[in-house]
């Protein structure tokens, strides 16, 4: 085979991979845009989610000061867990247990502690991420078929990231002379910038599409039981280490701040990012947060009565495997380094729909032309055969 005939051997194979699935792939690729920014699209449109000083000089409140400031509120509610968010102009999410028994998860000024609003069961935020994610398809015995369906992308993706590079020889050179014709027509408009795009987005479609693969596997071992997960099981505290307390009256438990101190001994450079209170008297609780590694995160659970670590989870207990499939999630959400990351996933995201789109836009002129082309030659009548003068067939008569 010819030098010439692998390249347009290629160039089918690339085709093939991307054509037959341009709307779904520009559908989960828009509404995963959609997904990186939706909290801050939620911000936007909703004041209660914002962290509003009271004062140009304020502090954030320390965990045990928010909780205190919500019991003021309602002596009777039970704070369930607070979780701090990595953007200082957002409001903790709380989660609260009424006597009532309604369970709900709301926003806490992080500077007064006043529950400034609900949140929705289903917000925009979870609506994204679903639609994006599994297509909203119900997860009833394992992972949805929409899960599988959109990760299964992921391999397709990077074929087609490998194909193109192989297509395009010398595809380096879109770095240093890029070239995108503005008044030669909309095909090669279009043309063009599917390869600039393309050339300028492949590190973010090698993650992309690295990432979705992984959460394919995830799904397959999850379905079969399969954990690689070095995270000890931790069991109930003992019946003899909870301490006896009147009827009704709930053990005296030590305070978040002093946990959260304790938790910061045992694993150095630890930032609390999340506490979960106990469930019940003999549950653990749980303090996690980031430390230098911004893709992971570090968890420490306590006996909530004397302090004791139970166990503790830092990035030295983690396997080289875990590294890595730990680190896949922010990776493909771009939530873990603010709203700068999340601002420059949210563009290239937006870049690689366009991209997917201006395939689709070459595809279907060309298929569009190459199809009424071929009908126009099956609409040609059959050529005749040109008829023979007379004298012309006597003489031919003769001549036997």
């Amino acid at each position: 085979m010819s030098k010439k005939s692998r390249s347009k051997l290629w160039f089918l194979v690339h085709s093939w991979l991307a054509l037959p699935i341009w709307f779904f792939v520009l559908i989960v690729c828009f509404t995963g845009t959609l997904a990186v920014v939706s909290q801050e699209i939620v911000w936007l449109a909703n004041p209660d989610i914002r962290a509003s000083k009271p004062s140009e000089d304020a502090e954030p409140l320390s965990f045990d000061q928010v909780i205190a400031a919500i019991k003021r509120e309602d002596p009777k509610v039970i704070v369930r867990s607070i979780v701090r968010p990595d953007e200082s102009h957002f409001a903790l999410t709380v989660r609260l247990t009424y006597p009532d028994g309604r369970a709900v998860e709301a926003y806490a000024n992080p500077y007064t502690g006043a529950i400034q609003g609900i949140s929705p069961s289903f917000n925009f935020q979870q609506f994204t991420r679903a639609l994006h994610g599994w297509w909203l398809v119900p997860f009833t015995n394992g992972y949805s078929w929409g899960w599988y369906l959109v990760s299964l992308l992921g391999l397709p993706m990077l074929a087609s990231l490998v194909t193109g590079l192989v297509v395009y020889k010398r595809f380096w050179k879109g770095f240093l002379k890029p070239t995108l014709r503005l008044r030669h027509g909309a095909r090669i408009f279009w043309g063009d910038f599917h390869r600039l795009s393309g050339i300028w987005s492949i590190w973010f479609i090698a993650v992309i599409s690295i990432t979705g693969t992984w959460f394919l596997i995830q799904a397959i071992l999850g379905d079969n039981q399969i954990s690689i997960s070095s995270e000890p099981v931790v069991p109930v505290i003992a019946r003899e280490k909870v301490p006896m307390s009147a009827p009704g009256v709930p053990a005296a438990m030590i305070g978040l701040d002093e946990a959260i101190e304790i938790a910061t001994q045992r694993i150095p450079g630890l930032e609390a990012h999340y506490v979960f209170l106990p469930l019940n008297a003999y549950s653990h609780l749980t303090i996690g947060g980031r430390g230098w590694y911004p893709l992971m995160f570090q968890t420490a659970q306590l006996n909530p009565y004397d302090g004791e670590v139970a166990v503790s989870h830092m990035l030295s207990d983690r396997t080289a495997l875990e590294f890595v499939t730990e680190s896949m999630r922010p990776l493909h959400t771009g939530d873990f380094g603010g709203i700068w990351i999340k601002l420059i996933w949210a563009f290239f995201g937006l870049i690689l729909s366009m991209m997917v789109l201006s395939g689709l836009l070459i595809w279907t002129k060309r298929t569009a032309l190459a199809s009424l082309n071929a009908l126009k030659r099956s609409n040609k009548a059959p050529r005749q055969p040109a008829a023979i003068p007379a004298l012309q067939a006597e003489t031919t008569e003769g001549n036997r």
